[in-house]
């Protein structure tokens, strides 16, 4: 059987170089170093957003190239001691330890289906609660939270563009950027309508409901991505920023809107301290939404767009969460499902992203 254990390890070896040279763990090496120096410059720090972004970089590259480091320590440690190893009682202990491998492994062969172009990029995620009224609200503030504890969980960081706050409870939509090495890539599927079924919790009559939020997914532009936008294509206003229940949290005109005309694409920021940084985030969420739309038209221009609103409604989910007469969360694209939808929605999606990727929705 110790004979078995030393084969499956030597397979698992050519593996693991194949994995290597995907991720280019060594020219994120490179890379760290370039960083780092940066990082070292009095003028970067003359500059805050731009020293938050590198550093943010500097993270998400370093526990890339961490977690690859890790896992091939650990795979040289178990081979050899197998091959020291004189005697089967000892293969028991050493299958477990590889059995943890085999699962590591697993977990950067998921990253390295990200090929995409884009799929290293930050996340623009857009949240829009649907049919159901308060209820849907609810679910939209929901999905909120399951996002920005998924995002967590992979050490990303969340930064709020834009909420706007229901009548009575939850949110009527909300936009958040997650930052950090590959979320585009691993969100990029979660575009869709998500449906909840549950007692709801807002009516006396203690009937099941089904309510619907759609959300959104696009790439963050980076630099060397072109987006033109005409600024005669653009509205925008000012207004003060508000919180739950209308209450106003800002004595200034500060949050902004902006309405592009072709086609029809309202992007807000509310958040940050000036006028001048909400527009800034405001035309960060635009081109991404704006590129997103020209490559699912496979559009090369902007002009060539028009907008097209699908209802947030029965027969458009992507995925359903049930919690009564029996909980289960379910992707209709992949057949994935799962019972503990307490654990997905406190941010457990890795399997329902893995199973998405796996089969290239």
């Amino acid at each position: 059987m110790l004979d078995d254990l030393k084969r499956e390890i030597n397979e698992k070896e050519d593996q693991i170089g194949k994995i290597r040279e995907f991720l280019q763990i060594d020219p994120k090496k490179e890379k760290i170093e370039e960083l780092k120096k940066e990082t070292q410059s009095n003028e970067l720090w003359s500059d805050p957003e731009k020293a938050k972004k590198i550093l943010q970089e500097l993270k998400t590259v370093e526990r890339a190239v961490r977690s690859f480091d890790d896992l091939k320590k650990s795979f040289d440690d178990i081979k050899i001691l197998t091959e020291l190893a004189a005697g089967e009682e000892e293969e028991k202990e050493f299958r477990k330890e590889f059995e943890k491998i085999k699962k590591e492994i697993s977990q950067l062969e998921i990253t390295s289906l990200l090929s995409g172009r884009y799929d290293s990029n930050n996340a623009i995620l857009t949240i829009a609660s649907g049919a159901g009224g308060t209820d849907s609200q609810d679910w939209a503030e929901i999905l909120l939270r399951m996002y920005t504890r998924w995002a967590e969980n992979k050490e990303y960081s969340v930064e709020i563009s834009d909420i706007s706050y229901g009548d009575t409870a939850g949110i009527k939509g909300a936009t958040i950027i997650i930052s950090g090495l590959y979320a585009y890539g691993y969100l990029k599927n979660e575009t869709g309508v998500h449906r909840l079924v549950r007692i709801s919790p807002f009516s006396s009559e203690g009937k099941r409901h089904t309510s619907f939020s759609s959300v959104e997914v696009a790439p963050e532009v980076t630099e060397d991505i072109k987006v033109d936008i005409n600024p005669a294509d653009l509205r925008v206003d000012t207004y003060r920023a508000s919180g739950p229940g209308g209450q106003n949290v800002n004595k200034v005109s500060s949050a902004i809107r902006i309405t592009h005309s072709p086609t029809g694409i309202v992007v807000q920021s509310q958040q940050q301290r000036s006028q001048h940084q909400n527009k800034d985030f405001a035309m960060r969420v635009l081109k991404a939404k704006l590129y997103e739309m020209m490559l699912k038209e496979h559009k090369d221009k902007i002009e060539e767009l028009k907008g097209e609103k699908k209802a947030i409604e029965w027969g458009h989910q992507i995925r359903s969460y049930v919690f009564q007469p029996y909980t289960m969360v379910k992707d209709h694209r992949t057949g994935a499902e799962v019972g503990n939808v307490e654990g997905v929605i406190d941010g457990d999606l890795d399997y329902f992203i893995e199973e998405a990727l796996k089969k290239k929705i």
